[in-house]
Order: C-alpha cells, then sequence, then structure tokens
C-alpha cells in the first residue's frame, strides 16, 4: 500500500502548498493586497519626483521656498544698494547679529506646532540673562542680589517647577528645575559655566511654570503668556534696577560665545563633522530606502542635495578662514563664528526630535488634530506642557547669545522686537500659525531674513521706523502667504 502524505496539523497557520498552481495563487493573493493597500514598493524617475515637487507647491504645500525666494531677492537688492553689504566682515556679523533670535525662534516652532502661542518667550529669555548676570557680577551671592524675597520667591518657583514636572513626566524638565533649585541654593562661586547652566535652568523651570498653567489648569496660551510677558519684565527690572546695566564683557567666556571664531583648524573640523555627517544620515537612508524596496527619491536628486550642502558648506567655510578685518595690518579676525556650532547642533537634536522619535510624531498629530491624538491614545496634556519648557529652554540659550553680543544685560533684556523678531522668523520662514506644520529649519532662514532686512537698511542709512515698518510688512506677508496656502490645501486636497 502506498502511504499518503500526512496532512498539516490543524494547529499550523501556514500549511504549505505543493502545486505551481497554487504557488501562483498566493502570488496573485499578495500583488492584490499591494495594489489595495499601497505598500511603498515602487520607484520613481528624476522627472516624476520633479513634477511631484512642481504638484505639492500648486498644491499650497509650500514649505520654506517663500522664504528662500524672498531671501535672495534680499540679498541681491541690498548688494547693489550697499558696496559693504557682502563683505565678509559684514555676513561674518549677519551670523552672530541673527543667532540670538534664531534660537529663540527654534524653540517657538515647538509651541507653533501645536497652534499655540507663547507671548512670554522674550521676557523669560530676560530673565534668564538677568539671574545669570547678576550671579556673576554678584561673585555668586544670588540672595544678596535679589533680595531675600525674590530669592525665596524663585526657590519655591523652583520646587513648584520641579513637582508639576514629575507630575507630567517630563523628565529633563524635572532635572533642569532641580539644578536651577541647587544652584540658587549652594551660593557656588562665580563661573562662566555655572551662569550658563543656570539661565538655562531658569528657563527650565519657567517653561514648566508656563506650560502647566496652560495644559492643565486650561487658560489659553494667549492669555497666560501675555501676563507673564508683563510679569517677567518685572521681575527683570527688579533685578537689575531702573537704568541700570548688569555688565559681562569683563568674563572672557561669556563675552566669547558670540564675539570670538574657531581656530582655522577647528572651522575645517566643524565642516567635516557637520557636511560628512549630513552626507553619511542623508545616503544611508536613502540606501536604506533602496534596499528595503521602499519609494526613494532618485539618487541623482539625493547626490545633487548632498553635493549642494558640501560645496556650499566648503565654500563658507573657506571665506570665513579668510582675515576679514577691517584693518587686516593691525588685527587678524578669521574663523567660524562660536555660534555657528550652536545653532547646528540646536539644530541637528531639534530635527532628530521632531523627525524620527515618537515624541516629535505626536507633536505634529496634537498640531494637525488635539482630539484625534487624544483619542489615539496620546496624552495630549503632557505633550503640550513639554513644548513650552522647550520654549523657554531653547530661549535662555538665545538669551546668553544675545547677551554676549551686546556684553551687557540690561532691563529692556528679551523686551522691545525681541519676541515680535522671534515669531516672525518662525512664521517668515514657513512654520504654520495654525499648527501642523513646521520644521525647526525654518526658524533659521527666517531668522536671516529678518537680520538681513534690519542690516541691509541700517547700511544704506534707513531710519527705524523704516526697518520697523519693512519688517512688519515682511511679517505680514508670510502670514498671508501662509494662509493662503492652507486654503489652497484644503481646496486641492493636499
Amino acid at each position: 500500500m502506498t502511504d499518503t502524505p500526512a496532512a498539516a496539523p490543524p494547529s499550523d497557520p501556514k500549511p504549505s502548498s505543493d502545486t505551481p498552481a497554487e504557488a501562483v495563487k498566493t502570488a496573485d493573493k499578495q500583488d492584490a493586497a499591494i495594489a489595495d493597500f499601497g505598500i511603498d514598493t515602487t520607484s520613481r524617475s528624476t522627472g516624476q519626483a520633479l513634477r511631484d515637487y512642481v504638484d505639492r507647491v500648486r498644491g499650497g504645500e509650500l514649505g520654506s521656498l517663500p522664504a528662500l525666494a524672498g531671501l535672495i531677492v534680499l540679498v541681491i537688492v541690498f548688494a547693489v544698494a550697499s558696496d559693504t553689504f557682502l563683505t565678509m566682515n559684514n555676513l561674518s556679523n549677519l551670523l552672530a547679529q541673527a543667532a540670538g533670535i534664531t534660537i529663540i525662534a527654534m524653540g517657538l516652532v515647538f509651541v507653533l506646532l501645536l497652534g499655540e502661542i507663547d507671548l512670554s518667550a522674550g521676557t523669560a529669555s530676560g530673565v534668564a540673562a538677568s539671574v545669570m548676570a547678576l550671579h556673576l557680577v554678584k561673585a555668586g551671592n544670588l540672595q544678596g542680589g535679589m533680595g531675600d524675597t525674590v530669592y525665596y520667591a524663585f526657590i519655591v518657583g523652583g520646587v513648584l517647577a520641579i513637582g508639576v514636572a514629575v507630575w507630567q513626566r517630563i523628565w529633563l524638565g524635572a532635572a533642569l528645575s532641580a539644578v536651577a533649585v541647587l544652584l540658587l541654593l549652594s551660593g557656588v562661586p562665580a563661573n562662566p559655566w555655572v551662569e550658563m547652566l543656570l539661565a538655562i535652568c531658569v528657563g527650565s523651570v519657567i517653561g514648566c511654570l508656563t506650560g502647566v498653567l496652560i495644559s492643565k489648569v486650561g487658560i489659553p496660551s494667549f492669555v497666560v503668556t501675555l501676563a507673564l510677558f508683563l510679569a517677567w519684565g518685572g521681575v527683570i527690572l527688579k533685578l537689575i534696577g531702573d537704568g541700570g546695566t548688569l555688565s559681562i564683557s569683563n568674563d572672557p567666556v561669556l563675552f566669547g560665545v558670540a564675539n570670538n571664531n574657531l581656530n582655522i583648524l577647528g572651522s575645517w573640523i566643524l565642516f567635516l563633522i557637520f557636511a560628512g555627517g549630513y552626507a553619511a544620515v542623508v545616503l544611508s537612508r536613502h540606501a536604506g530606502r533602496v534596499r528595503r524596496g521602499l519609494v526613494a527619491q532618485p539618487t541623482v536628486l539625493i547626490m545633487a542635495k548632498v553635493g549642494a550642502v558640501v560645496v556650499l558648506g566648503a565654500a563658507a567655510t573657506y571665506l570665513l578662514t579668510l582675515n576679514r578685518s577691517p584693518n587686516p595690518d593691525r588685527i587678524t579676525i578669521e574663523g567660524v563664528p562660536y555660534v555657528v556650532p550652536i545653532v547646528l547642533v540646536l539644530l541637528v537634536i531639534g530635527t532628530f526630535v521632531l523627525d524620527r522619535t515618537k515624541y516629535g510624531r505626536h507633536i505634529y498629530a496634537v498640531g494637525g488634530s488635539a482630539e484625534a491624538a487624544r483619542r489615539a491614545g496620546i496624552n495630549v496634556p503632557k505633550i503640550r506642557m513639554s513644548v513650552f519648557v522647550i520654549a523657554s529652554t531653547v530661549s535662555a540659550v538665545g538669551a546668553i547669545v544675545y547677551s554676549s553680543k551686546v556684553g551687557s544685560v540690561d532691563p529692556n533684556a528679551g523686551g522691545g522686537n525681541t519676541l515680535l523678531f522671534a515669531v516672525g522668523a518662525a512664521v517668515i520662514g514657513g512654520t504654520s500659525l495654525f499648527g501642523g506644520k513646521g520644521r525647526l529649519s525654518n526658524a533659521i532662514i527666517g531668522g536671516f531674513v529678518i537680520t538681513i532686512v534690519s542690516n541691509g537698511l541700517g547700511l544704506i542709512g534707513a531710519p527705524a521706523a523704516v526697518v520697523s515698518i519693512v519688517t512688519g510688512a515682511v511679517l505680514l506677508l508670510a502670514a498671508s502667504v501662509d494662509a493662503l496656502s492652507r486654503r489652497r490645501a484644503k481646496a486641492t486636497g493636499h
């Protein structure tokens, strides 16, 4: 008797197919599933990729394109109008001028992605700068410099910030707030690195208190941050005194943050780290998508993008390593300004968080629809509070930079146009005021637009009134483009 093949056990979820016909049927079913669910297994030519980009732009997905176009136009206009605009001395000065506002704008991008606003970011940065300068000037004796009432109010605020951050499980905010309390209580002697750490930690304390009022108490962000804008302005005045000034120019480290440069070797090492790192990440990610059969941009476009970044970075580094001193026989000024690696590090970290982490995806989800995000299981109050912690902490870094640039802190620190320019930089660069759309690089592009407007008009002798009018017009134009592009996107279904 011939043995018959044993049947597959009932528990086997995937019985094998023995005939070619069955194998063909199985393959057909898999192909149908791929077609039904749109699995990313196709490739595009360079022409198709370019056409897709044009279609997205026509559909309202403009991104940073208007800001980049405006940046090019401004550079051309001011290059024609002023003989000194394109000099290396002025261009390197633009980097330092733009850095403070740009860094604050980078923090505000996180808030704007949720469709929220932080009107207190400027004066919050001023409080951080004031505490930093006071610690330096008073040789670490903050209690004597602040007075007992303000000193203990800061400690109580720090303790409250620790509590609410732990409650919402925002561990970085809790840790930085704890460091702020320890530095306040310890009376550690003046040290530039301690002062900068203290400023960042004070910014985190402010962010925790701001965020909990918005996310858990339920007060609209506009109301909370407007009130705190006024309150922090009063705190700055209390710390410094009416008409007073706290100088930090005597400290070479604090003053050098925005006024000194890397040496030539350090400048080229910086280029190799960031340009090489960018090329490695982009090319490895592209190769991974191609290897897995996923849709990827054409290799030609990827290579062109990487090549453009490398060439532009190399050209900028080379030019900045030349002696750009107005009096080259007497003094040498060369190298990439320190503010450049500061901004680049923040850009890399922030972009990684937004693009490559679950937390970043949750921010975009809440910004797109808070209710849908809540139903998907996202802790919306935690996300909402955390972005204000980030914004205030990053604003404190901006405070260090802009205080270093001028060499002092006065009662107007963080006030005036600081906040307006920071919000304007983010929006002009392409971050939407309506939430859910934007990137950290938008703040850098927008920051350069605002700085070039101010710098260029100053070089041609335009009065301050004209600078304010033009800057306001640029911001209004950017907001209009944002609103119109969103309307276009909804109409076309993008």
